[in-house]
């Protein structure tokens, strides 16, 4: 069976971006990788990972490109086929790519067709607005606080004597 996939670039500006895309379903999540980063203008050098996630979009458990827990224990995209993660009753994944610039696609497998006789996959079928130079920032809150300020501690940096530590310690 193909998986469809419809390839969202998460982002804040008034276009849309997103690609569609189909797949073998038993295809691994790497080769999802690789055409993801393909169809966006990515070389795929950097480092990336899915997230499995729900309804709401809620990131859920990691698949990593590369192994870089101290035991050993992540998934890894090549040894995940894209049907283990993904199917009719769990239909969404997160995919973040390059880590210092957090560039972040929703992944939704939209349909499941029979391989077409003569057909390439993977396919990109159809590409929709272009990719910024940049990636969106993120605003990152706190669970259940819409005002969260990272920075905002209340802390006066200038006032060392309200800071409790010795500043002459040496």
């Amino acid at each position: 069976m193909i998986y469809r996939f419809r390839v969202i670039l998460d982002n804040d500006t008034d276009e849309d971006v997103f690609r569609d895309l189909e797949i073998r379903e038993d295809d691994t999540l790497e080769d999802l990788h690789n055409i993801i980063t393909q169809s966006f203008g990515f070389d795929g050098s950097e480092m990336a990972s899915f997230y499995r996630s729900d309804d709401q979009w809620n990131q859920g458990e990691e698949i990593s490109l590369f192994d870089l827990s101290d035991d050993g224990s992540a998934r890894l995209m090549n040894e995940t086929a894209i049907n283990d993660v993904t199917f009719e009753m769990q239909t969404k994944l997160i995919y973040v790519y390059d880590f210092l610039s957090m560039w972040t696609f929703y992944v939704e497998l939209a349909e499941i067709v029979e391989e077409a006789e003569g057909s390439d996959y993977p396919n990109l079928m159809f590409v929709q607005g272009q990719v910024p130079d940049d990636a969106p920032d993120k605003v990152f809150k706190a669970e259940n606080d819409d005002d969260f300020n990272e920075f905002d501690d209340e802390l006066d940096l200038d006032d060392y004597e309200d800071l409790d530590f010795d500043e002459h310690w040496n």
